[in-house]
């Protein structure tokens, strides 16, 4: 199998359209249908069918697809990486992270970074633990943030100085807005818009459900969301209250919405990880020399990996 097989491949996909695709390509219709041909024969899979005037992918093409696209989107970086090798520090960095004010720290290195290295370039990807350390584990991403507590065994880490608040995104106008802070009794009988990461199998000793007790389950979980701004908007339109991390929605005096922490109060730790023996690339070097300077647990982690 060719990369650039491979890439006529998502060509097609993408334009829908054979001949379109060949065009956008500079290959002749015919070239490019015996490429596709070839392609399903090695693969002994069926992956477009073939219509009039357009082409859809299979089950099979469309998990192709992503797999086509991992595996080009590695050898872009590899290449890139060493490329940027010959020509001073200078590369891309991936990092994939959940919603979390921590990624203000990681900014502010990054900000500093930029002024003496400024041929590095950052790549922020959004999604849950679980998003996050399978792209972690496949190599496309280099780093990623996770919310505690989480199964982290097979990684590297630094845990991060940053807490992250629990509580209750609200209407200005609810009754529960009255209240200083929200117990759990206070939200029975309430349709609630609950956080998927937080419901996460993946997450190990799941702190938010054991707050709300053996009879998390009897609570009206109404919408789950992967995105906070998307839940604000439920929340703003009277669908429910929203339970997620303190900072993330606006809260300010124009806005329709408030923020009350849960009581007992309910933090969450955080820690930025990355595979074991991970080989960096000099961009990704420089960025984790960064992090050893901001972090003192840092060193804690180097005893940490000595024990390997």
């Amino acid at each position: 199998m060719e990369i650039r097989v491979l890439r006529y491949f998502l060509a097609v996909a993408r334009e829908e359209n054979i001949t379109a695709a060949a065009d956008s390509l500079n290959l002749t219709q015919p070239t490019l249908s015996r490429q596709i041909r070839d392609l399903e024969d090695e693969l002994g899979k069926t992956l477009l069918v073939r219509k009039s005037h357009k082409v859809e992918l299979t089950q099979d093409g469309m998990r192709f697809r992503k797999r086509a696209e991992e595996i080009l989107e590695m050898v872009d970086r590899t290449t890139a990486e060493f490329t940027a090798a010959d020509e001073g520090i200078s590369g891309d960095i991936h990092i994939g992270s959940g919603e979390t004010r921590a990624i203000k720290r990681l900014a502010d290195i990054i900000r500093v970074l930029r002024e003496q290295y400024p041929g590095i370039h950052y790549h922020l990807y959004s999604g849950n633990a679980e998003d996050v350390t399978e792209r972690l584990d496949r190599g496309i991403l280099d780093f990623g943030i996770v919310i505690q507590p989480a199964d982290i065994s097979k990684y590297d880490y630094i845990n991060l100085p940053d807490k992250d608040v629990w509580g209750v995104v609200m209407r200005k106008d609810s009754t529960l807005a009255e209240k200083s802070s929200i117990k759990k009794d206070d939200l029975k009988n309430l349709p609630l818009i609950f956080s998927r990461q937080a419901l996460s199998p993946y997450r190990t000793g799941n702190d938010l459900i054991a707050w709300f007790g053996d009879d998390f389950g009897s609570y009206d979980i109404v919408t789950t969301f992967n995105l906070v701004y998307n839940a604000a908007i439920m929340v703003e339109s009277g669908i429910g209250y929203a339970i997620t991390l303190d900072k993330l929605v606006s809260t300010s005096m124009a806005s329709p919405l408030c923020f009350r922490p849960l009581e007992p109060r309910l933090e969450s730790g955080l820690s930025l990880i990355w595979k074991k023996y991970q080989v960096f690339s000099p961009a990704a070097q420089v960025f984790i020399e960064a992090l050893e300077n901001e972090f003192s647990g840092f060193q804690d982690l180097r005893a940490h990996k000595m024990q390997h």
